[in-house]
């Protein structure tokens, strides 16, 4: 009974976790690698794993860096079915295709290049057709409900309020009379998000695979989201350029349009046109008029009585779906909002707008959500003077503005929030879905502030989900170790019996943090040569 981290591990995106009984191997999500191109080239490796040997899939949601290997897995021999909420389910028959034609694309682009030079030409990860045929192996399953998907394997969802239809998973396992209670948090959403639910509180645990996305920062701005937009909207507009924002197909651009509707009709913002330039985002959106259920209370008293169509709709409001009016856009020299995918500016129409928009002084690129180390959009937030795009140098001329507040994931605070939620904690922390530095404190604020053992995966680490027994054993054997070293200790001097029992739950918790049961014999084996020369001494 095994986890093994093939995905997200030491890095944000790819998420994807093996997870071994007596009776399965299944993942929990198997999602694209985002980034630079070292990581990207992960993408079109082999699975560490035989994809014919993985019994069933359960996503957590539909983010392309959760979901968007799936097609592959199908391609490479899996034939289980795929686990997801209703939502989730919907939304990836819209992310998957597009995540395949935008591979189709970039290779046949690739490919003329490689033709010319004489290289070997390139073959898509996927193709829209791949992931379009693996969409009937998806099965629908509800919020809090528990199923058995094979023998000793219980699962729940639970709402993770990160996007529409997005869940964190609980896995009841029972393996060679052990039980364990593991839960995977997917992505962490943020409290009071535009529409979708706050987070769910999950009562109990063994172990706690968790993102950390944020884990070193607050959103913590100068100015309140709504009031930083409308700010950013009206210099744009005052200076006689357009707003492009580079955002993510699902839930980031549809909570955009909310928020500038909103203020808009309360007249918070001059008159502009919106235009939504992705075809996924507009698909996605008609996912989000068709799941109203998952909204929560505040949306759904706003569209109470009305279609839930009328959230993200009117007559200022341009959904762009065709290559000839995304062409057109690029004409368009002043007053417009221009949403388009991908969120970290790396792939999509999003770059045509940047290419015509960001050497303009006039211009703003205002950025609402995560940028991966190496992507274009990471490379624009962090100064660089020129960006290469489409094989051109372009300058950075245009105002490059940041709003945190939009990103639908939890921050620092909201992860420690979550995980203090748990009335009985954990033994085990493992941090996964974020970059060093993010990781590394994280980490330490849980073992100081929470007293919970806490791990950070790499790459291919396999964790032994049986493993908390015997470590606990030798835990209790450890902490009379040091309990005894003191008793001794105190006989020779009080205030070194005093400093022993003041380390006592630190060392407890390193070691346990280690969770080898070598390492706590190691140390079992040195407390007791201590206490032989204090009572020598002594």
């Amino acid at each position: 009974m095994n986890v093994q981290f093939y995905g997200a591990a030491g890095t944000v995106t790819g998420s994807c976790y093996l997870v071994t009984t007596e009776h399965c191997r299944f993942l929990v999500d198997c999602g694209l690698f985002q980034g630079s191109k070292i990581l990207k080239e992960l993408n079109y490796g082999d699975f560490p794993f035989e994809s014919q040997e993985i019994d069933f899939v359960l996503l957590t949601h539909a983010h392309i860096d959760h979901s968007g290997l799936i097609p592959k897995l199908f391609k490479k021999g899996f034939h289980g079915n795929v686990y997801a909420t209703k939502a989730t389910k919907e939304l990836c028959s819209v992310v998957l295709p597009d995540s395949g034609h935008i591979q189709e694309m970039e290779v046949e682009r690739k490919n003329r290049k490689l033709a010319r030079s004489g290289g070997t030409t390139l073959e898509p990860i996927y193709t829209a057709e791949d992931a379009r045929n693996c969409m009937k192996y998806f099965k629908s399953c509800n919020y809090e409900e528990q199923f058995e998907v094979a023998p000793g394997v219980l699962v729940k969802y639970y709402d993770a309020g990160h996007i529409l239809g997005s869940a964190m998973i609980k896995l009841v396992i029972k393996d060679e009379g052990v039980e364990r209670k593991v839960v995977f948090s997917g992505d962490v959403g943020n409290t009071d998000a535009a529409i979708v639910e706050d987070p769910t509180k999950i009562k109990e645990a063994d172990v706690v695979i968790m993102e950390s996305t944020y884990g070193n920062r607050y959103h913590i701005e100068t100015e309140n989201k709504l009031d930083a937009l409308a700010r950013v909207v009206k210099q744009t507009m005052q200076k006689g350029g357009n707003l492009v924002i580079p955002s993510f197909a699902v839930e980031r651009t549809q909570d955009l349009v909310y928020y500038l509707k909103i203020m808009k009709d309360n007249g918070k913002l001059p008159p502009v046109d919106i235009y939504i330039d992705s075809p996924m985002a507009v698909e996605a959106t008609k996912v989000f008029m068709q799941n109203p259920e998952c909204f929560d209370d505040e949306v759904s008293g706003i569209i109470k009585g009305k279609d839930a169509a009328s959230l993200f709709t009117g007559e200022d409001i341009h959904y762009v779906l065709s290559t000839e009016e995304s062409i057109a856009l690029n004409k368009v020299k002043s007053g417009a909002i221009i949403i388009s995918a991908s969120g970290m500016a790396d792939a999509g129409r999003i770059k045509h707008h940047l290419k015509h928009n960001l050497w303009r002084p006039e211009c703003t690129v205002l950025f609402v959500g995560y940028q991966a180390e190496g992507t274009l959009g990471r490379r624009i937030l962090d100064g660089e003077d020129t960006v290469r795009i489409h094989g051109e140098q372009i300058a950075v001329n245009a105002t490059v503005e940041r709003i945190d507040d939009f990103s639908a994931h939890a921050d620092q605070e909201g992860l420690l929030e979550w995980l203090k939620g748990f009335e009985k904690a954990p033994s085990q922390v493992i941090l996964v879905h974020g970059e060093e530095e993010a990781l590394d404190t994280l980490q330490r604020l849980i073992v100081s502030d929470l007293k919970i053992a806490t791990k950070i995966a790499e790459f291919g680490m396999i964790y032994d989900l049986k493993m908390e027994e015997p470590v606990t054993r030798e835990m209790e054997r450890l902490a009379v170790a040091v309990t005894s070293a003191a008793m001794v200790a105190s006989k020779i001097e009080p205030s070194l019996a005093q400093a022993f029992m003041l380390i006592k739950d630190n060392i407890l918790l390193q070691a346990k943090q280690r969770c080898d049961t070598k390492v706590l014999q190691r140390l079992l084996a040195q407390l007791a040569e201590i206490e032989r020369e204090l009572r020598r001494v002594g």
